[in-house]
């Protein structure tokens, strides 16, 4: 049998579930990562989206913050710190204060879209050109900002010097694989929502992955979603929370996270139906035995060295028991 035993860790999107105000949403982001540090997740991302009513991640390094302050090991970082919206100077002086304050806890996933619309994105004004193209640039700059006093330049983060806070590549598309193997940096692929690319950008990053002072061999992280429940049938029907916030994708809506459903037929249209489902393919759905299956075959396939988890579950108590199931398996109970 394949050894699934594996850190997994969290992400979460902050979304505002339908009767939740932002302050509650919060709430909720912060109950999450307590529960999940008390079942031994590894770490808890908070991602960066704006112009977005129904998700309260705009400024990820305050929530960032706010849940640093109020769990005690698990660590906790940006999934992702979307860099064309950012100075990374500023980033470094955010990071390192957070570093300074919460030692060892930290860790910084770079993400090259904006994470918004265009509108939005030039609203947020870092930059009137196209800063999606500095990426790699702005990347080495920030591995610079946590490094050594003596390797830096006139311009320097404090605090941040000496934090070697770190850094992960994210990707959605082949793009960023070549950057994070080239620079010898982990890589986190977003087979959550954008599963098309994942097989090729694996290959990318391992086939052409360089040692680096960071990183001896590749480290893959995959994200992807998990709705595991106490029977298949009971996890289908939660999973119609997911089906339906990737139909606010598709439609460009912006409804509140939302109950489940008995029929999403009912619902989405055909086309909206293999939209969505596209997106969402990568999901580990069921009850503990499913979970165990699906993982295996997953893993005897891609073997990765770590699962971030989304849950886009409705009831708190549920989503943290779909949490619990995932945990119990990669140990083997």
């Amino acid at each position: 049998m394949t050894n699934i035993q594996i850190p997994v860790s969290v992400l979460n999107l902050a979304p505002i579930r339908e009767g939740q105000n932002s302050k509650e949403a919060i709430e909720s982001v912060v109950d999450l990562a307590q529960a999940t540090e008390k079942m031994g997740y590894t770490r808890y991302w908070i991602a960066e989206h704006h112009n977005t009513p129904t998700l309260v991640s705009s400024a990820t390094s305050i929530l960032i913050k706010h849940t640093l302050e109020h769990t005690e090991s698990i660590r906790v970082g940006s999934g992702g710190i979307m860099l064309p919206n950012h100075s990374p100077l500023v980033v470094a002086e955010q990071f390192g204060t957070m570093a300074t304050i919460y030692p060892n806890r930290l860790d910084l996933g770079l993400g090259r879209a904006p994470g918004t619309d265009m509108v939005t994105a030039s609203a947020l004004r870092r930059s009137q050109h196209d800063s999606v193209y500095t990426f790699p640039d702005d990347v080495n700059t920030l591995l610079t900002y946590f490094g050594n006093e003596n390797q830096q330049g006139k311009v320097r983060a404090y605090p941040g010097v000496n934090t070697n806070i770190p850094i992960y590549i994210l990707g959605s598309s082949t793009d960023s694989a070549y950057l994070a193997a080239k620079l010898g940096l982990p890589y986190v692929f977003a087979s959550h929502f954008a599963p098309a690319h994942m097989e090729e950008a694996i290959s990318i990053y391992r086939n052409r992955f360089q040692p680096s002072e960071y990183l001896d061999s590749p480290y893959m992280m995959v994200c992807l979603n998990v709705i595991a429940a106490q029977t298949d049938e009971e996890a289908r029907i939660e999973s119609t929370t997911m089906q339906q916030f990737f139909l606010n994708v598709v439609r460009g809506s912006q409804m509140k996270l939302k109950p489940p459903v008995e029929n999403m037929d009912q619902i989405w249209s055909p086309a909206e139906r293999q939209m969505a489902l596209s997106m969402s393919s990568v999901t580990l759905l069921g009850s503990k035995d499913s979970i165990r299956e699906q993982l295996t075959n997953f893993q005897a396939k891609y073997n990765v060295n770590e699962i971030m988890a989304v849950s886009y579950i409705f009831d708190p108590e549920k989503q943290k028991r779909s949490y619990e199931i995932l945990k119990e398996v990669v140990e083997g109970r």
